[in-house]
């Protein structure tokens, strides 16, 4: 196989995974792992991913991508819903207390179905979140109160962000929080790309009784540039795979349940 033929092989199996690693593509191909470092060297080059240790990415899982709103929302809707299905199994029969929706699709898929489980429980309670995009899902949902906190928004993710945001959510202390991540890794913990969203997450986990993470497949093994809390902070993860080995085991020492939709 020709060299070229070869790299357009790696970049089909990048957008199918996302990811490929050396010793993955020399088996693959059966070359030497010297042969695939040059082929990802010059399919970096011209653009087409970003090297990795042991591997190459897709260029959008680079430290600081970050999809809009719009084009993330498009993205695995079907995954994402089953995700926020899943993870409102956590809000029992009968439900009386404090719930915190964090920004982001997967969250908002949560909030999209929040008013229907409540109605399934019979409970109701008092919901806080600082995304505008979820404060208009939830405005009209029976048996539920809704607080929106305020800051500087962000157009990126329509939420509010900064010191008066974070100073507000300190301020609280929620039965369960519904986090949404850019990444979650063995070694790096939970990422997102922006400082000021970093500061906001970490809050909400500092803040409440009981964390629970949602994040489809897409998410598991990615490092973005600010991480803004350990695995161990969490306390339920909810996707739609098997995370790898590594973060498996990081998981289980962690004491992190995973729940799969």
């Amino acid at each position: 196989m020709y060299a070229m033929e070869r790299q357009q092989q790696i970049e089909r199996l990048l957008l199918d995974e996302g990811r490929v690693s050396v010793i993955e593509l020399a088996r693959r191909f059966e070359v030497t792992t010297e042969t695939v470092r040059r082929d990802l060297d010059q399919l970096e080059r011209t653009g087409a991913l970003r090297r990795v240790h042991g591997g190459a990415v897709t260029r959008d899982r680079d430290s600081m991508a970050e999809p809009t709103l719009a084009e993330r929302s498009h993205r695995r809707s079907e995954a994402k819903a089953a995700i926020a299905r899943r993870a409102l199994e956590v809000i029992g029969d009968r439900f009386h207390g404090s719930v915190y929706l964090d920004a982001g699709t997967t969250t908002h898929a949560v909030a999209a179905q929040l008013a229907e489980r409540l109605i399934v429980t019979g409970g109701s309670i008092d919901i806080v979140t600082h995304a505008m995009t979820l404060a208009h899902t939830l405005a009209g949902a029976s048996d539920a109160d809704l607080t929106v906190i305020g800051g500087r928004v962000r157009t990126a993710t329509a939420a509010a962000v900064g010191a008066d945001t974070v100073r507000a959510v300190e301020r609280l202390r929620p039965d369960i929080a519904f986090l949404g991540t850019n990444g979650i890794s063995a070694s790096f913990g939970l990422s997102t790309p922006d400082p000021d969203e970093a500061a906001v997450k970490s809050a909400i986990v500092r803040a409440a009784r009981r964390v629970v993470v949602v994040a489809d497949a897409d998410k598991l093994g990615s490092e973005l540039l600010v991480s803004f809390a350990p695995l161990d902070a969490i306390d339920v993860l909810v996707t739609d795979a098997e995370p790898d080995a590594e973060l498996s085991r990081a998981l289980s020492d962690a004491e992190v349940e995973v729940w799969l939709a």
